[in-house]
C-alpha cells in the first residue's frame, strides 16, 4: 500500500493564540480553541471529536461578555458573528482574557481582508436580493430568468 506523500509533507501552521474552554477557570473541558494565520479552529469532544474551521476574513463582528461568574473565575466569552453557513454565530466560551482575545482577533480579521482583498461589501448582505429599479416593478420580469424585461 502507497503512502500518500501529499499528507505526510503539509505543514502545520504557525499557532497565533490557542486556549481551552474552562470550568471554574480551570482548562477540565474536551473544547479547545486555535487560530492560526488563516483560520480559526474549535475542536469538541473526547470519544467522538468534531472540528469546526472558519476563515477570519469571514467574521463580520465581534462581541466579548462576562458574567459575573465568570469574572471571579477570570474567564469570559468572545461571540463570533460570521458570514459562514455552518456556523453564523460562534461563541469561544470561558476563555482566559476574552476582551483582548476579541481585540486581537479583530485586529486579525482586518489584516486578513486587506491581504486577500474582501471588502465588507462583499461579505455583508449576500444573502439579500437587490431591490428594483425605479420603474421597474416585480411585473416587469417576463420569462422567469430574474431580468427584469420592462423598459425595453
Amino acid at each position: 500500500m502507497a503512502k500518500n506523500h501529499v499528507l505526510n509533507n503539509l505543514e502545520e501552521e504557525e499557532i497565533l493564540w490557542a486556549d481551552t474552554k474552562r470550568w471554574l477557570g480551570m482548562p477540565l473541558t474536551f473544547t479547545k480553541y486555535r487560530v492560526d494565520k488563516d483560520r480559526l479552529y474549535c475542536k469538541k469532544g473526547f470519544l467522538k471529536t468534531e472540528t469546526d474551521e472558519l476563515l477570519l476574513y469571514r467574521i463580520l463582528d465581534i462581541k466579548s461578555s462576562q458574567t459575573l461568574g465568570q469574572r471571579i473565575c477570570g474567564v469570559g466569552t468572545v461571540v463570533l458573528f460570521c458570514s459562514d453557513k455552518s456556523s453564523g454565530v460562534l461563541e469561544l466560551k470561558n476563555i482566559k482574557k476574552p476582551d483582548q482575545v476579541r481585540r486581537f482577533l479583530s485586529n486579525l480579521v482586518e489584516q486578513r481582508r486587506n491581504e486577500t482583498g474582501v471588502k465588507g461589501r462583499e461579505i455583508y448582505g449576500t444573502n439579500t436580493p437587490m431591490p428594483p429599479h425605479p420603474g421597474h416593478g416585480p411585473d416587469c420580469d417576463e420569462d422567469g430568468d430574474g431580468i427584469p424585461d420592462c423598459g425595453n
